[in-house]
């Protein structure tokens, strides 16, 4: 009987040691809930989404009425994703246990798997994964991963992965201390075929469970990976680079961006290969979009990866258009090689060879790489004040700085371009700079360099997208706030930047500038990979250069006006008043004659996801915006004064048009073109009977007005030294802006 009783409780003892960690108290389902969208969007993000069933399962669940139901259904669909059970235990020990997830990797690549947490003891400490498998696998920048080299032979077989909690946003770097929530595991396998990796889970010292229970040992499978050569060709048959997105068949992005490192960006679904280079992948079924930047179609196809097979993938791009060939050349001013979305350490940044795939698969003709805050004193040694030597005839890179990260920087950051000398007079260190704008945009004139404002827009938002408007922005942020002052003297400041930011910001400040007599220039940005980090010329400044493309022909033609800016879906080339660029005489009541060449290019099927957007959310500019219903026709506006005063519609179906508007001009007046929150084209600007541009004493008074916002928020930051010097600025300025009040006699 004894034996009989002994065995029982041996038997009891066993099954309770063997009980699945799936059981928690009751965890309400709207925190839970949060977590879990905020799961699927670092999924998404990462290039491994839930399947689709699944997610359509998740909303479900979340608008079932039953809570308890509800939380039971988000268990069931997230368990089949989940690695490891991690138990926390209200004395704050963990144990873990293998989760139902197919533990299959690929070689040389990354996926992702769920951690499940039963946190009993509300810890919200960090939960942490350590492994002697791990930890010792490096990518190197020819993409072959490696082990350091002092490793012994042994060591160097047996450290074959590297295994992380993926802690950045949106994704939590401490645990929340609810009941149940699942965290994100990232496991990097140099090897193909059968590994196993022993993982340890905790949530600090003393919180392993004893007995080895906090451990698990997982057999995993990695699916050998083969290159794929790639056939890239453009639009004339000549090898190029493209942009390539691969998916298999569960929608999982390859190479899978986490881990990337360069000259793949893990902020980055897309990758860019030349001709002649290849992709490694397992075997199976992918489809590939590919494209060269927004001047391109994309092209979707299907490929079957056989091992046995000559694995090549052919590519050719297809352009929409092509502004080059009739002088209109393409650049973003704003691209950085650090900081943001890229790596800061170990190598503070990326080289300019990335950099140039970027822009090569982009199709930019100018890429202005500047130098700023971040890893700034390392990054300025590709300074050179000449193109950077991998610039090709029709491909430039050029090395200049951003003043962000700088003691002016909270007068708005300032864009740098074409300087001969990166260090302002008298400083060593970012620190010595002045604190405030003026002092550096003169520095930058007297080198001869073009000079403006980044992401114009911030500290100018309002809550109207009218333009122009009256409302007075905070002028509390690091975009073209100090430019109220800075215009006010003669050949300081050039341009302002778009594109970037919301349209309205940007434009309003611009406009009534315009409006009072002033004539600097916009020009199209993406401050990479900082606003955008998806890819470099998603705003681009479209410039008329005659002659053989040069930095300098670049940066002139941006400074004279000969240009437009864009997403690069929709183009106004060779806008003309009267058959002239830049400056036309007009007498008193005669019309303007407007002539332009507009194409753009919209997919038959509108996108929902962009069209639903307030103008102040992501993508700020964008022709889907303009759109007009179900349509492919959007609108183009001829602006007077910052008026709109005629429109046509244009079919976006890629056709060059020329359009032609007559509109009758009363007074002097600047007039542009704009298709709204996709391109406006640089003013010209008609004189009437000799006089100056005095367009709206309502917009002098705006202007006066702002100058006293600005120093409410500016003068703060600016060191006493050189507060006086600026006051004095900013009375200027108003003394100017009193003056044009008195010489504008219309509201």
């Amino acid at each position: 009987m004894a034996n009989k009783l002994l065995l029982m409780l041996a038997l009891i003892l066993t099954l309770a040691a063997q009980e699945p960690l799936d059981t928690h108290a009751p965890v309400p389902l709207q925190p839970l809930a949060q977590q879990v969208r905020r799961l699927e969007t670092a999924l998404n993000y990462l290039g491994q989404p839930l399947l689709t069933a699944d997610q359509k399962e998740i909303n479900n669940a979340i608008a079932d009425a039953d809570d308890i139901a509800a939380v039971k259904r988000l268990e069931r669909t997230l368990d089949k994703y989940t690695l490891a059970v991690v138990e926390i235990n209200p004395e704050s020990r963990v144990r873990v246990e293998q989760g139902l997830a197919k533990p299959e990797l690929v070689e040389g690549g990354t996926r992702l798997f769920l951690v499940k947490v039963l946190n009993q003891a509300g810890v919200t400490a960090p939960l942490r994964v350590t492994s002697p498998n791990s930890g010792d696998v490096y990518i190197t920048s020819n993409g072959a991963a490696e082990p350091k080299p002092q490793l012994s032979p042994h060591d160097a077989q047996e450290r074959w992965a590297s295994i992380s909690m993926y802690d950045k946003p949106p994704m939590p770097r401490r645990l929340s201390g609810l009941g149940l929530e699942y965290l994100i595991l990232e496991v990097y396998s140099r090897d193909g075929g059968q590994r196993s990796a022993v993982m340890q889970f905790d949530t600090g010292q003393t919180s392993q469970d004893l007995g080895f229970r906090s451990e698990i040992m997982v057999l995993f499978t990695a699916l050998p990976a083969h290159a794929v050569t790639l056939r890239i060709r453009d639009e004339n048959g000549k090898p190029s680079a493209a942009s390539l997105l691969v998916k298999d068949r569960y929608q999982r992005v390859y190479p899978n961006p986490s881990k990337r490192l360069a000259p793949d960006f893990p902020f980055q679904p897309q990758v860019y290969r030349f001709d002649g280079e290849t992709l490694r992948l397992p075997e199976g079924y992918y489809t590939v979009a590919s494209t060269g930047g927004p001047e391109y179609l994309t092209h979707t196809k299907e490929v079957s990866l056989d091992v046995n097979g000559p694995n090549e993938l052919s590519v050719t791009l297809e352009r929409w258009i092509d502004p080059s060939k009739f002088g209109w050349y393409s650049g973003d001013h704003h691209v950085h090689a650090a900081g943001c979305s890229h790596y800061q350490n170990p190598t503070e940044g990326v080289l300019p060879k990335d950099m140039m795939r970027q822009l090569l698969g982009e199709s930019l003709n100018i890429g202005a790489v500047l130098t700023w805050g971040p890893c700034y004193y390392y990054q300025k040694q590709f300074f050179s004040g000449q193109d950077n030597p991998l610039s090709t005839p029709d491909r430039l890179m050029h090395y200049d700085l951003e003043v962000s990260g700088f003691p002016s920087s909270h007068a708005g950051h300032l864009v740098l371009l074409g300087l001969k000398d990166q260090d302002y007079p008298g400083t060593k260190r970012i620190e010595d700079w002045p604190t405030w704008d003026l002092p550096i945009l003169q520095w930058g004139k007297k080198q001869g360099a073009v000079v403006g404002f980044a992401h114009s827009g911030w500290g100018l938002e309002v809550q109207t997208n009218d333009l122009p408007n009256y409302e007075l922005p905070p002028f509390d942020g690091i975009g073209a706030n100090e430019f109220i002052v800075d215009v006010t003297y003669p050949n300081t400041v050039d341009f302002i930047s778009a594109v970037d930011t919301p349209y309205s910001a940007e434009l309003n400040i611009w406009y009534h500038t315009l409006n009072v007599g002033f004539r600097t220039r916009i020009s199209g940005e993406t401050d990479f990979p900082c606003i955008y980090d998806g890819r470099v010329g998603i705003g681009r400044d479209y410039t008329k250069i005659d002659g053989k493309l040069s930095y300098s022909r670049w940066l002139k033609a941006m400074r004279d006006g000969r240009s437009y800016v864009s997403d690069g879906r929709s183009h106004l080339m060779d806008f003309k008043v009267n058959g002239r660029e830049g400056e036309v005489q007009l007498n008193s009541g005669t019309n303007a004659h407007i002539e332009v060449n507009v194409a753009a290019y919209l997919d038959p099927l509108p996108d929902e996801s962009i069209r639903k957007l307030s103008f102040l959310q992501k993508p700020y500019w964008a022709l889907e915006r303009a759109r007009i219903g179900n349509t492919r026709d959007v609108p183009l506006e001829v602006v007077v004064n910052g008026v709109a005063r005629a429109r046509k519609l244009i079919t976006a179906d890629g056709q060059i048009r020329p359009v032609a508007f007559d509109i009758p001009i009363e007074k002097s007046s600047w007039i542009a073109l704009r298709i709204v929150q996709s391109s406006h084209t640089n003013p010209i600007f008609a004189i009437v009977d000799g006089k100056p541009i005095r367009a709206s004493r309502s917009s002098a008074e705006w202007c006066l007005a702002a100058v006293n916002q600005c120093w409410t928020q500016k003068a703060v930051a600016i060191s006493r030294s050189e507060r006086e010097a600026a006051r004095k600025a900013y009375d200027h300025a108003r003394q100017v802006y009193q003056q044009l009040i008195a010489e504008s006699q219309e509201q």
